[in-house]
C-alpha cells in the first residue's frame, strides 16, 4: 500500500513538473541571466565591475576614470519584448542598451570595443527614465520628450527612487515602446536607427563618473526576453 502511494505521488509530481516546463516554454519567455553566474555576458567599453549577488541580482559598480561600461549579452536580438527590474543609487545615470553593436573593436584601450545604439534610460526621478537615447551614435536623444524645455514634458516621476522598478520594453520594427511600473513612458518610431540597428546586443550600463572617488551601484534582476 505504501509503495503504491509513493508511486502515485511520484507520478503526480512528475506530471506537475512537466506541466510547468511545458507552460514555461509555451509562453515564449527566456531568462537572460541564470541567477548565479555571468555566463553568456561580456564586459565591454570600460572597466566598471559587475558581480552576482544573492537573490539572482546583477550588481554593477562604478570605477573612477572608466568610460561608460556595459555588460553585454553574447546573443543578439531583433524584435522582442524585454522585462527586467532595476534599482539605482541616487546620483548615478544608467541604462539598458537594446539592438546595440560594437565599433572600434581593435582600437587601443577600447576595452573590447565601443557599444553604440538605442539605450533605454535609467535614472532617479523626477527625470528622463524610460526615454530612448542614441548611445555613442552622435544623435543624442532619440525620444523627443527630453529635448523639450518644458519640465512637464521632459521629465516624470514614475521611477521610484531607492526601490525596484519594473521595465517593459517592446521593440518591433522601427518602433520601441517602454513602460515603467506599468506606465507607458516612450513610444518612439525611428526609421533611421532601425536601418543601422535592426538587431544587436542587450547591454547593462554602468555610466562613467569621471574622477569621482565615490562609488555608485546599479542592480538588475528578473531579466527575461521573448522574441516577437
Amino acid at each position: 500500500m505504501l509503495r503504491r502511494s509513493f508511486a502515485t505521488l511520484l507520478t503526480v509530481l512528475s506530471f506537475s513538473v512537466l506541466s510547468i516546463s511545458v507552460s514555461g516554454a509555451a509562453d515564449g519567455w527566456t531568462p537572460l541571466f541564470d541567477g548565479q553566474t555571468l555566463d553568456g555576458w561580456s564586459v565591454k567599453s570600460g572597466f566598471a565591475t559587475y558581480k552576482v549577488e544573492d537573490g539572482g541580482v546583477i550588481a554593477g559598480k562604478t570605477a573612477a576614470g572608466s568610460p561608460n561600461t556595459f555588460l553585454t549579452s553574447d546573443q543578439q536580438f531583433g524584435d522582442f519584448e524585454l522585462m527586467f527590474e532595476v534599482k539605482v543609487d541616487d546620483g548615478l545615470n544608467s541604462g539598458v542598451q537594446i539592438r546595440s553593436l560594437l565599433k572600434n573593436v581593435d582600437a587601443e584601450n577600447s576595452h573590447g570595443g565601443r557599444l553604440y545604439g538605442p539605450q533605454v534610460e535609467i535614472e532617479s526621478g523626477p527625470g528622463q527614465a524610460g526615454y530612448i537615447y542614441g548611445e555613442a551614435t552622435g544623435r543624442g536623444w532619440l525620444s523627443p520628450e527630453p529635448q523639450s524645455k518644458d519640465k512637464s514634458v521632459n521629465q516624470h516621476d514614475h521611477f521610484k527612487n531607492g526601490q525596484w522598478n519594473q521595465y517593459r520594453v517592446v521593440a518591433k520594427g522601427p518602433n520601441i515602446k517602454v513602460w515603467i511600473n506599468g506606465e507607458m513612458i516612450a513610444d518612439l518610431t525611428d526609421e533611421e536607427i532601425y536601418k543601422t540597428h535592426p538587431k544587436g546586443m542587450i547591454g547593462l550600463q554602468v555610466h562613467g563618473i569621471g574622477k569621482k572617488k565615490e562609488t555608485y551601484e546599479v542592480r538588475w534582476r528578473n531579466l527575461k526576453i521573448k522574441s516577437l
